[in-house]
C-alpha cells in the first residue's frame, strides 16, 4: 500500500496538485485497503488521513494500511473538508468523475476558502498495471469461474429458466470462496442472445437453442469476467458457423495482446475478421476493457483508441455476433499483458461449443 500511496503523491506533484479528496471506495480501497461503504482519504505531500464514522471504527484498524491514519467524523465530505482546513490546504483535488453534483455542492460549502480542483483519471491511471497480489486475486476468481461453470453446466437442460442458472452459478461460485457476483449475470438463451446485456430472465431453455453465460466471480474485491456459449442439443448449421466466426475473431485478438499494441489494434484484429465474414455491422461494442476493482476499467480496447497496452494490465477479450430475432454468441477470456506477450488467465476454461 505504501508503494500505491508513493505513486500517486509522485503523480500529484506532476499535476501539481498539493492535496487530493479521495471519495470513489473502488479508489479508497485500493489506497488502504478498506472495505467498508463510507469512507474518504485525504493525501497531502506529508499526510494520508483515512475518514469514516463511528461504525468502521474498529474495522478501521483492521484493515486500514499504514501509513494512513484514522480520523472520526461523521460523514466523509465534511470529514475530509476539516481535516484539509486542519492542515491549511489552499487547494484541494477531487475526483470529478466519481463525485455527485450533490456531493460536490456539499464540498464546496464545507470546504470553503480552499480552491476545489476537478482532477480526472488520477488513481484510476495507477490502477491499470496491476501487481503481484491484485494478480493472484484475479487468478483465484478466474479459477473460481471455471470450477463453477462446470458445476452448472450439468443442470442446463429444456424448461430451466435463465434466472435458475445464473442463481446456482453465483453459489456455486461463493461456496469456493467468491464474495459476490462481478455483475449480474448474463444468461441469454434462444433469441435472447440478441441483447449483448441479456440479463437472466424467466425465460424456459428449449431444445436447439444457443446459450449466452457473461458472468464473474470477486474475489478479494476483484472483478472477473468471462463468457461461454452452450447448446442444448446438436446446434443449427448457422450457429456452428457464426460460433466458428466468432472464435476465430476472439482468438485473433487474444493473440494480438503485447506490450506496447494500441487498444484500437486488439480491436481491429477481431473486428475484421467479422466483417469480412459479413457480420460486421452486428458487433457493434468494443472487443474488451480493463477488468480489476472494477468490472469495466481501463484500458480500453475499442474503435479508435490509441492508448498503448503495459505489462501489468489486465483485459478482457469479448467479440460477439448479435442477430435480432435469432440470437448470438459472445467469446471472452481475461488476458494478462506480460512483458513478452500475454497470458490467458481462463484458458482452463474450453472454448468448444459446449452440447449439452
Amino acid at each position: 500500500m505504501r508503494g500505491r500511496l508513493s505513486a500517486l503523491r509522485r503523480a500529484m506533484r506532476k499535476e501539481g496538485l498539493p492535496a487530493l479528496a479521495v471519495t470513489d471506495l473502488r479508489n479508497v480501497r485500493y489506497l488502504t485497503g478498506f472495505t467498508g461503504s463510507a469512507g474518504g482519504c485525504l493525501v497531502t505531500p506529508r499526510a494520508a488521513v483515512f475518514v469514516s464514522d463511528f461504525r468502521y471504527r474498529s474495522q478501521a484498524a483492521c484493515e486500514v494500511a499504514e501509513p494512513f491514519r484514522f480520523h472520526e467524523h461523521t460523514h466523509p465530505i465534511p470529514g475530509i473538508a476539516a481535516e484539509a482546513k486542519k492542515r491549511g490546504v489552499k487547494k484541494l483535488g477531487f475526483e470529478e468523475a466519481r463525485l455527485t453534483y450533490l456531493l460536490f455542492r456539499r464540498l464546496k460549502v464545507e470546504a470553503k476558502g480552499i480552491r476545489l480542483e476537478p482532477v480526472s483519471d488520477l488513481i484510476e491511471r495507477l490502477r491499470l498495471r496491476k501487481d503481484g497480489r491484485e494478480l493472484r486475486l484475479l487468478r483465484k476468481g478466474a479459477k473460481v469461474n471455471r470450477e463453477g461453470l462446470l458445476e452448472i453446466a450439468k443442470m442446463m437442460r429444456p424448461g430451466v429458466r435463465e434466472e435458475e442458472v445464473a442463481l446456482a452459478l453465483e453459489m456455486a461460485m461463493r461456496r469456493r470462496g467468491a464474495s459476490g457476483a462481478s455483475f449480474d449475470f448474463i444468461v441469454a438463451s434462444g433469441p435472447r442472445g440478441a441483447l449483448p446485456h441479456g440479463v437472466a430472465s424467466s425465460r424456459k431453455m428449449r431444445r436447439g437453442d444457443l446459450i449466452t453465460i457473461d458472468y464473474g466471480a470477486v474475489v478479494g474485491g476483484y472483478h472477473a469476467d468471462t463468457t461461454r456459449v452452450f447448446s442444448l442439443g446438436r446446434p443449427f448449421r448457422k450457429g456452428r458457423d457464426i460460433y466458428e466466426i466468432v472464435l476465430k475473431a476472439q482468438i485473433a485478438a487474444v493473440n494480438a495482446v503485447r506490450p506496447g499494441v494500441e487498444g484500437e489494434k486488439v480491436d481491429a484484429a477481431a473486428r475484421d475478421i467479422i466483417r469480412e465474414a459479413g457480420y460486421g455491422e452486428f458487433f457493434g461494442h468494443g472487443t474488451g476493457h480493463g477488468v480489476g476493482l472494477d468490472i469495466h476499467e481501463g484500458p480500453r480496447l475499442a474503435p479508435g483508441v490509441k492508448d498503448k497496452l503495459e505489462p501489468g494490465m489486465v483485459v478482457t477479450i469479448e467479440p460477439g455476433i448479435y442477430l435480432p430475432g435469432w440470437g448470438g454468441v459472445r467469446i471472452e477470456d481475461m488476458v494478462i499483458v506480460t512483458e513478452k506477450g500475454r497470458e490467458v488467465l481462463t484458458r482452463s476454461i474450453s472454448k468448444e461449443l459446449v452440447i449439452l
